[in-house]
């Protein structure tokens, strides 16, 4: 199985990419694993909410194989602990999923067709965090994820 993250713009902030780049390096080691950044939408400011979902929308749904499982990290998604987000990506792997997709969207969530697309939804919080701060953690929660699956010692109980 080959994981991938989606993400909208740029991190900006060093610690930040520091952080994200220290634990995708440690993901390798698990499993096939790839980061793409979709850029941010030029001219946003002369564009609505609704143009701005839909641009993105489009660039995330091009850089999704045919066939993938999606789960988009949304504020309304289904909450997890560290232990059951192991066995969710444990039992993806076991059912021979090739492709699976984790996306995290612009600042003003998903157009319409992203959700069609995606059946899974996944919030990490119940709070508001910066879409640059969830990257950090999402993919520091796959990497203890895997810990898990693997007996590791990372993960507390």
């Amino acid at each position: 199985m080959k994981i991938t993250l989606i993400t909208v713009g740029k991190t900006d902030e060093d610690y930040l990419r520091k952080g994200i780049n220290k634990f995708i390096d440690r993901l390798k080691h698990y499993i096939g694993f790839e980061l793409i950044v979709i850029p941010d939408i030029k001219n946003s400011k002369n564009m609505s909410i609704a143009q701005q979902k839909e641009k993105e929308g489009l660039l995330i749904l091009g850089n999704i194989k045919s066939g993938a499982d999606v789960v988009l990290l949304d504020e309304k998604g289904k909450s997890l602990t560290s232990v059951e987000l192991a066995k969710f990506i444990e039992k993806k792997t076991i059912i021979s999923t090739r492709y699976l997709y984790f996306v995290i969207g612009g600042p003003y969530g998903f157009s319409s067709e992203v959700y069609k697309k995606a059946p899974n939804k996944l919030s990490l919080s119940k709070l508001t965090f910066s879409h640059q701060m969830i990257r950090l953690l999402f993919v520091e929660q796959l990497y203890r994820a895997f810990t898990i699956i693997n007996n590791e010692p990372y993960h507390h109980k």
